[in-house]
């Protein structure tokens, strides 16, 4: 039987790579991430792409509220993904909108994905290591204590590089593997 292994590919998303809330360490982890989206799917791997997704009130809301930014509005183009990402993900891989940093709903779409088993690896990469990569990663750990995760540290960025360091500590202490 097929191994089934998923790549989460985190928030690659134009706002947060060129956008309101870009950096240039987004943007320089784009060549990367395509191609490892590129290699995963080659691989037969199953590639599922978040999207955070906020609506028009999201200065209203309590993530508005602490980071005043207007950001991956549903509709505009700053909620879209990158185009480099785009075009490596395909028209086949899955897209989960989540409205907040970690989606609830991914695991269990993968566990559906695996006929009500875990998986047998997860990969996850994207953008912000410090906020969407972190609490998606520690969802997954939550929901798949015996399934070995992966960081792809040169495919993720988070909102400073101190903070993508400190994010990557805090998954190895919850026995997420950095590589």
């Amino acid at each position: 039987m097929k191994e089934k292994k998923f790549l989460i590919v985190v928030d690659m998303q134009k706002d947060f790579i060129d956008g309101s809330l870009g950096t240039g360490e987004a943007r320089a982890i784009v060549p990367a991430a395509a191609e490892r989206i590129r290699a995963c799917r080659a691989a037969g791997d199953t590639v599922i792409a978040t999207l955070d997704t906020h609506e028009e009130n999201y200065l209203d809301t309590a993530e508005g509220k602490k980071l005043p930014v207007k950001h991956c509005i549903r509709g505009t183009a700053g909620w879209r993904l990158n185009e480099i990402i785009e075009a490596a993900l395909g028209g086949d891989a899955l897209r989960v909108e989540k409205p907040t940093f970690g989606s609830v709903l991914l695991p269990g779409i993968i566990r559906g994905l695996c006929g009500g088993e875990a998986p047998d690896g997860i990969e996850l990469m994207g953008l912000c290591t410090d906020i969407c990569v972190v609490s998606n990663a520690l969802l997954l750990k939550a929901a798949f204590p015996e399934t070995p995760l992966t960081i792809h540290a040169d495919c993720c960025a988070g909102v400073t590089p101190d903070k993508h360091l400190a994010a990557l500590e805090t998954m190895r202490s919850c026995q997420i593997d950095v590589i």
